[in-house]
């Protein structure tokens, strides 16, 4: 089976907007398959994207593209809110904040967001490795140069 990475691009790129970073929680899927877990699925055409993460201030997850019925890329992902954060007002904004950076995500780097982005005292860094076939990164919130969120990812294409 062939893969068009500009297509599987252009498909996650839309499938990132369209749930977690556009729509939040809002985006789950009522009877996640697994108990406990945030699920959130898009679908256009012949592929079809899945996003089941567990926890909230730490939380762990895992992100499918199928074409069809075969799952043929993935990405996992671990991270979160630093541990010594407890002000709740402040986890909302960071957590608000990282989604209009993760909307900002393009095809040239369709695995979470932008190299840069910065809002008032909070700014996003994002890091990575390789390219959609095998990949590996980094992204960092911080507030006023102090990180306050965290996270590393990596996937590819799956054979």
């Amino acid at each position: 089976m062939t893969i068009d990475l500009d297509e599987l691009a252009a498909f996650l790129v839309e499938a990132k907007k369209r749930t977690y970073a556009g729509l939040d929680d809002d985006a789950s899927v009522a009877s996640p398959l697994l108990e406990g877990s945030k699920q959130l699925d898009y679908q256009a055409g012949r592929f079809a994207y899945r996003d089941i993460y567990f926890g909230m201030g730490y939380f762990v997850g895992q992100e499918t593209v199928s074409r069809e019925t075969r799952v043929i890329w993935s990405m996992s992902y671990h991270g979160g809110i630093r541990p010594d954060l407890s002000d709740r007002g402040l986890i909302v904004a960071v957590y608000a904040f990282l989604r209009k950076a993760l909307l900002r995500v393009d095809v040239d780097r369709p695995y979470r967001g932008p190299a840069s982005f910065a809002v008032d005292d909070l700014s996003y860094r994002n890091e990575s490795e390789g390219d959609l076939a095998r990949f590996v990164g980094a992204e960092t919130v911080f507030q006023s140069g102090r990180v306050v969120y965290d996270l590393r990812y990596g996937g590819g294409l799956l054979k």
